[in-house]
């Protein structure tokens, strides 16, 4: 079986480094950012207006070396986790997947907003949240993650995953 992925846009957004940026979408709730499409993607754009959020799949372009353990940004005893269960940038096929809210498409351009992704970022593709599919009432559990809604929008990143 043959995979690829194939890059249909970037991302510009004003994160120049990956250090002291939010670790998560709810950490840069006022911060904006422009996906730039490849032109031959562009038709791709009808109609995403009528949406209020997407969700963004990524490239961490910037991981050279994946781990199966690491420490979490958000784990308060620091202990070492799979990275299956975690949102690190670590995982062996280094994908990212962030809901953002939209803001305007014009042309092969799309506004958003609530971004924590780091300037540069390649984007894999775009999807439609549809809370009539996507909203999961009553959850209950979140594993190890026990950091409150207010910690998780202040956590900056340091250098852990920086190599």
């Amino acid at each position: 079986m043959k995979f690829e992925l194939v890059q249909i846009a970037t991302i510009q957004s004003p994160f120049c480094s990956l250090i002291n940026m939010p670790v998560q979408p709810k950490g840069a709730k006022d911060t904006y950012a422009t996906i730039v499409f490849k032109d031959e993607y562009k038709e791709g754009l009808k109609d995403l207006d009528g949406f209020s959020h997407v969700y963004l799949i990524y490239y961490f372009h910037k991981i050279k070396k994946p781990q199966l353990s690491v420490v979490p940004f958000n784990d308060k005893t620091h202990t070492p986790r799979g990275v299956f269960s975690t949102r690190t940038p670590m995982h062996p096929n280094s994908l990212g997947l962030s809901v953002v809210e939209l803001v305007k498409v014009d042309g092969n351009k799309v506004t958003i907003k609530g971004v924590d992704i780091l300037n540069g970022t390649p984007l894999i593709d775009i999807k439609p949240y549809i809370e009539n599919f996507d909203k999961v009432e009553g959850v209950i559990k979140s594993g190890w993650m026990q950091s409150s809604s207010d910690e998780v929008s202040k956590k900056k990143s340091d250098s852990r995953f920086v190599e």
